[in-house]
Parts: structure tokens; C-alpha cells; sequence
């Protein structure tokens, strides 16, 4: 079985945790270098975002990719000198999962429910969102089902849309569920700084 060598992964990583504003946040160092920075809700125990950072062809640390959350901030993107950057009305592509499942959220999307179909493309590992009308195509991976190893299931994808927003809902499977809820058990019992503390403690 698959599940194992992830959660392996997350056991064997250095983490550091901090409490904070009702959250919990672990920073995970992996032994080939990869950083993971994850945000969670401390009463529930939901995931409220999730950032990936590789070191660059220098050796330095490149830049946070986001997985799960907000997306970087425009603002911020002009901060760090892009000269071009993309307008406030173009769809916003950004995840935010629920305890029992998957979901991403496309804002500025202004067209009626009809207009769209979402679905499951098997052997590419990933969704698809298309428009009748040819104005919106994203396809995007679940990289969860990846790093688990688990197949993609159309039966558990949904979508729904409402306020110019596209929402799709993909349903966890049992064996994430069941990962997370491990998971989360563990995480709690790793020494967290609190707000003030100063330095994280690491496990």
C-alpha cells in the first residue's frame, strides 16, 4: 500500500510549529532540501493553506509555490518587480479545501453553470474545466491523490457556481481521510512556540 511512504515522508521531515492567531503552522524540511509550510486551523484541525519552496540553481531558496490558499498577492508580485502584471478582472484560480474534500475555487467567471463542464481526465492525472463559449479551459492536478498514489474518481467530483465564482468539489477518499485524521493527531502533539515565543520548537 502507498499511503505509508507519504506519511513517511511527513514523519521523517524536521518540523518546526508555531501557534498562531487560532493556527497552527508547520514548516516541514525534507532531506533532498524541498520546504512545505502548512497552516491549519487549531479548534478544527482544517487545512487552511499549504506552500512549497525548492532551492534554485544557486543553492538559494527560490521562491513559495502556493498548493492550497490564497494566491500570492498582485501587490506583492509588483513588490518584487514584475513589470507586467495581470489585470483584476482575469479568473482567479485558487484551492480551498473543506475536512471532507477537495476544492477549488475560479472568481471572476461571470458566465451561467450551463456554460461549464468539469471533468476527469484518468490517465493524464488530472481535471479539466472547459466553456461552450471557448472563453475559460484550466486543467489542474490534485497532487494529493498523486503523492497518495490513489486513482482519480469521476463520481467524486462536483461543481457548482454562484457571485461570478466556479466551485468544484472533488470528495476525498477514505484513505486520505483516513491519512489526515492520522496526521493531524500527530501534528497536535509536536511542541508548537506560542504567539510571543519567539524561535519554533522543532521535532
Amino acid at each position: 500500500m502507498a499511503v505509508p511512504s507519504w506519511l513517511g515522508r511527513l514523519r521523517a521531515a524536521r518540523k518546526t510549529a508555531l501557534v498562531q492567531d487560532g493556527k497552527q503552522k508547520i514548516h516541514y524540511l525534507f532531506e533532498d532540501g524541498k520546504e512545505m509550510a502548512e497552516e491549519y486551523e487549531v479548534k478544527t484541525g482544517q487545512l487552511v493553506s499549504r506552500k512549497w519552496r525548492e532551492k534554485n540553481t544557486l543553492g538559494g531558496s527560490g521562491k513559495w509555490q502556493v498548493e492550497v490558499g490564497e494566491p500570492t498577492s498582485p501587490l506583492l508580485e509588483a513588490l518584487e518587480s514584475e513589470p507586467i502584471k495581470e489585470s483584476s478582472s482575469n479568473p482567479v484560480f485558487m484551492r480551498k479545501d473543506t475536512l471532507t474534500s477537495f476544492q477549488w475555487r475560479i472568481r471572476n467567471l461571470p458566465y451561467s453553470k450551463e456554460v461549464y463542464s468539469v471533468s476527469v481526465e484518468k490517465e493524464q492525472r488530472c481535471c479539466v474545466v472547459r466553456t461552450t463559449n471557448k472563453k475559460y479551459y484550466k486543467k489542474f492536478s490534485i497532487p494529493d491523490l498523486d503523492r497518495y498514489q490513489l486513482p482519480l474518481d469521476t463520481a467524486a467530483l462536483s461543481f457548482t457556481h454562484a457571485n461570478n465564482t466556479l466551485i468544484i468539489t472533488y470528495q476525498k477518499p477514505k484513505e486520505i481521510l483516513a491519512a489526515e485524521e492520522q496526521l493531524w493527531k500527530e501534528l497536535k502533539k509536536v511542541k508548537a512556540a506560542n504567539d510571543g515565543d519567539g524561535d519554533c520548537k522543532t521535532q
